[in-house]
Formats: C-alpha cells, structure tokens, sequence
C-alpha cells in the first residue's frame, strides 16, 4: 500500500503561502522601502556637499566649475544610459551608479583639477544609469505589484513615488543638518571639520550601496537573457539610436520636455542662485544648511502627499498647476518686490521661499515621474533617459553662467521657462482628455 502523502502538505502549502499575492506585496513594498532608504544614504552625502561646493572649494571657482563638468557629463551619458541598464539590469545599474558618487565625495578629501575633473566625469556617467536605473526598476515594481494584488495601476505608480521622493528629499534635511553640525564655524573652512565631515560621508554613502546588494532583481534583463546570444555591435548601435531619438517622435513626450527642462532649472537655481543671492546676503553662509533643511524637509512632506493623491492625469494636472503655482508666486515677489530687510522678517522670508521651492520641487518630481510611467510603459529606460537628459542639460547650464547672469535675468528666464512648460502640459492635458472622450 502506498504510503500516506499527509506529510509533503506542509511543504506544499508553505511554497503556495510564498507565492500567494500577500507574500508579494510584502516583496514589492519591501524593495520600495529598501531603494528608498539606500538613495537617502547616498544623497544626503552627495545634495550636502553640492550645497557646500563653492564655499569649501572655492579657490579657482574649482567646486562650481566641477559641477558644472559633472552635469555636462550627465547630461551627455544620460544619453547611452538606456542601453547600459537594459544590460546589466536595473539593480546591477544601482549599485555601478553609488561607485560615482562614492568617488566624488573621496575626490573632496584632496580637492584638486587631477582629482575633481577626473571623478565629476566618472560620476556623470554614475549618475546616468542610476536615474534611469531608479525609474525603470520602480516603476517594474509598481506594475508588479499592482497585478500581484489587483489593483489600479496609476495609483500604485503614485503612492510608490510619492514613498521614494518623499524619502531622497529627506537627504536635504539630514545632510544639511549633519553640514551644520560638523562645520560649527559656518563657514567651511576648518581643514578637519571638512575632513570629517566627508568621511561621514563616505561611510553613509558606503552603507546606502551595501543596502542596494538586498534588492530583488527586477526589470527585463532576465527577459533579454533567454531569448538568445547579445546584439552584435552594429544592432546595438541601431537599437542605442531608436532608444534617443524614438521618444522624440511622441507628442506627449515632445509636450512633457519644457516640463523636465524646468524642472533641472528650478533645482538649479535654489542650488546656485537662492543660496548665493536669498540665504547669504540675509542669513550668512552659516545660514545656507538650515535654509535647505527647510527646503528638504517641505519637498519631502509634498512628495509624500502628492504621491497619495495621484492616481491618473486629472489628480496629476491639479498637483502640477498647485505646484506651478506657488513657484510662479515667489518668482514674481523676487523679481517685483522683495529686497533683503533687517530683523526677524529678514529670516522668515527666506525659509519660506525655501518651503515654497521645496513644495514645487517635490510636485515635478513625483508627477513627471508617475506621467512617465504611466505614458511609456513600453519604453521606461528611454522616457527616464529623456528626463535626465533635460534636467542635467539645464542644470549644467546654470551652473556655467551663473557667474555671468544676475538674478533678476535669471528671473525672468524662470518665468518664461515655467510659463512654456505649463502651457506645453495643459495642452497634453487637454489632448489626452479629448482623446480618451473620442474612444470611448
């Protein structure tokens, strides 16, 4: 008689129980909360000492100038990034990417041309596949997870970025605070106090790598993988030409570009201009750490609420046009009516254009985000490639000329480009909305 099979019932109810849509939810949340956590470990090093660029390596506009070569470098490799995270995946991408950032931030511990130049074109290319790494292998796990657990997928795309961007804002917050607290003399010039404060850099950003080895592998390399041997060289540089030039040939996406331009100019100017020409005159460079708190802290909150309320393109277009217009509103004071005053408002006014800017910069990036993903679910390395394209170009941009132009001019070329970019998304908005009448 054959014996009794009572005992495999465990073992196979167990391996259901691992694969039931319960267990996976709690992956899919699971690595949402991992990438998150690990991108705040790097960028809270990284966005601190951006901030502190022109004041600790100022001999020879040396730190603004490297960053300047690094945007451009950012810009030009965010171009070939698509392709390079097909083929190592998106967690391989991750990981690559935190060896830029790691290398920039030790190049500060000897500031120097031979050491600065060479690492802020390393990390360009870092810094290309990482972005492009980070939009694809979320927005896989946003879709993952929403057809594990059966739910809307636009929510789920939007409650994902509101978690990530409300987390990598944080770093602004805790990596200015770590600035103020090692730096006590405000000023940056302590040899050791920068010393130390880039190796506590260098150890955050080294536990933000070690959390991004916990990751699960996601993304379509595993696809790729098993239908058979790479491309040859020439396919490969067909296929890098479609991956730059094809988005450009969606309207929506030729619509949404004035978006992602302004939003690298809007994080330009807090990072080059409201510093230089709000926080210091009024508040001293001391001030400089606690103004971006402010600044990451309200980007943070933003990204976590926007996040929650966007479900589709009608909640992205209201979060977009609130967002655009708190911006618009301090752009117009700075230009028309703001002149640096004495006492207790010489101090208010600064952290609230601070909290403004950081509520507009968490709009732009939790909903280009989720309208990328939503658009282009075929194409996600090419639409996020496009995004940083735009962004790095522009930022590279300001970084270059802030030298040459004043605020007001700046101004007023803020105010035209958010004029262009919400004129060119209202006009998507409209389309889509037309569009989805015409079909139903």
């Amino acid at each position: 008689m054959a014996p009794p099979r009572d005992e495999e019932t465990p073992l196979v109810a167990a391996a259901a129980e691992d694969d039931s849509p319960a267990e996976k939810g709690r992956s899919h949340t699971r690595d949402v909360h991992i990438l998150s956590s690990a991108f705040l470990l790097v960028f809270l090093a990284y966005g601190a000492a951006q901030n502190l660029e022109s004041t600790v390596n100022n001999v020879g506009d040396l730190g603004t100038t490297s960053l300047g070569i690094l945007y451009l470098s950012f810009t030009f490799f965010s171009l070939v990034a698509s392709p390079v995270v097909r083929k190592l995946g998106p967690k391989n991408a991750l990981i690559l990417g935190t060896s830029g950032y790691w290398l920039f931030i030790a190049a500060n511990l000897k500031p120097t041309w031979y050491t600065m130049v060479p690492a802020a074109l390393y990390m360009g290319f870092a810094a290309s596949i990482i972005w492009v790494g980070q939009g694809t292998y979320l927005t896989s796990t946003a879709r993952s997870h929403a057809k594990d657990n059966s739910l809307h997928e636009g929510t789920v795309i939007g409650q994902f970025n509101g978690e990530f961007w409300g987390m990598f804002a944080c770093h602004q917050f805790v990596g200015n605070l770590i600035s103020l607290a090692l730096l006590s003399d405000g000023t940056g010039g302590s040899t050791n106090g920068t010393t130390l404060l880039f190796s506590v850099f260098l150890v955050s950003m080294t536990l933000g790598t070690i959390l991004m080895c916990f990751l699960n592998k996601r993304g379509i390399k595993e696809e790729e993988d098993s239908q058979g041997p790479s491309l040859t060289f020439y396919a490969s540089v067909v296929s890098l030409s479609k991956t730059v030039i094809r988005p450009l040939y969606d309207v929506r996406m030729l619509l949404i570009i004035p978006l992602m331009a302004y939003s690298g100019l809007q994080q330009a100017f807090v990072w080059a201009d409201y510093t230089a020409y709000i926080v210091s005159p009024t508040l001293g460079v001391s001030g400089v750490g606690g103004a971006m708190a402010v600044y990451g802290a309200c980007d943070a909150i933003c990204s976590l609420a926007a996040g929650r309320f966007t479900s589709g393109l009608k909640s992205i277009t209201i979060i977009v046009s609130a967002g655009v217009l708190i911006q618009t509103i301090i752009f117009l004071w700075l230009l028309l009516i703001y002149s640096p005053v004495s006492g207790v408002l010489g101090t208010v006014y600064p952290l609230i254009m601070a909290a403004a800017l950081g509520i507009g910069d968490g709009v732009l990036n939790t909903q280009l985000s989720a309208l990328l993903a939503i658009y282009f679910k075929h194409d996600t390395e090419g639409a996020f490639a496009q995004l940083k394209v735009w962004q790095s170009g522009t930022i590279a941009a300001v970084f270059f000329c802030s030298a040459y132009i004043s605020l007001q001019a700046m101004l007023v070329v803020m105010l035209v480009t958010i004029s262009i970019a919400y004129g060119g998304f209202i006009f998507l908005s409209l389309r889509e909305k037309a569009l989805s009448h015409s079909s139903s």
